[in-house]
């Protein structure tokens, strides 16, 4: 089957609550030809995680020669342990037409939309519809401690400050609602003359078939 057009890089990012990682996980299980990046890290795998499932592992060493090779698209220090995306695998799918989704923060979609693979990005910034909203919902999913809580909203007014860096902004004050502006993003992303690499060939089909007709 020819190829028709060159993957995405689909950016998510928001303030801690906001809603990105649950409509990240709707958009993958709505279309299952998508693909989660998945990070390296430094740290040691846990019981029961695999190598290239949940993260690729890494030596520090390892994943600093990726940094210094440009063989990252975005990476940080996080509790002492590095975290980043391979470049490689991500250029691999694209090419073959797969779409990438990432769930990252703002400085991760800042490294990515400064890389090499620039072109193919679709930034898309999650903002909550209050921020007493987004307190109640840290607090309603019962995952953090009041300090971790509370950790999370001094960082959020930093994440919401970034929110003119990304070319499309989806309030979450209704979580179907909003999935369903994040699908019709991907669709007409999907769909753009400049993605499609068989449109001129598909034209010339059709002229043919007119001066067949004639």
């Amino acid at each position: 089957m020819t190829k028709t057009r060159r993957g995405l890089l689909i950016i998510l990012s928001s303030p801690s609550g906001a809603g990105k990682s649950t409509l990240s996980r709707m958009l993958l299980d709505w279309d299952p030809s998508l693909r989660f990046s998945v990070s390296a890290t430094t740290r040691d795998a846990r019981e029961g995680e695999q190598d290239g499932r949940e993260y690729y592992f890494k030596s520090r060493e390892e994943f600093q020669e990726l940094v210094d090779n440009g063989g990252m698209l975005e990476h940080a220090e996080v509790f002492g342990n590095m975290y980043g995306s391979p470049k490689e695998p991500v250029e691999q799918a694209v090419s073959k037409g797969t779409d990438v989704v990432f769930d990252v923060d703002w400085q991760g979609g800042q490294q990515i939309r400064a890389s090499s693979m620039a072109d193919d990005v679709v930034s898309i910034f999650i903002l909550p519809p209050s921020i007493i909203e987004l307190e109640r919902r840290l607090n309603t999913r019962g995952q953090d401690s009041a300090e971790v809580v509370a950790n999370r909203m001094s960082k959020s007014k930093d994440e919401i400050s970034h929110w003119d860096e990304y070319k499309y902004l989806i309030v979450n004050d209704n979580l179907q609602q909003s999935f369903e502006a994040l699908k019709s993003i991907l669709v007409a992303e999907r769909t753009k003359q400049s993605r499609r690499n068989d449109l001129a060939g598909l034209v010339d089909k059709l002229n043919a078939e007119f001066e067949e007709l004639s």
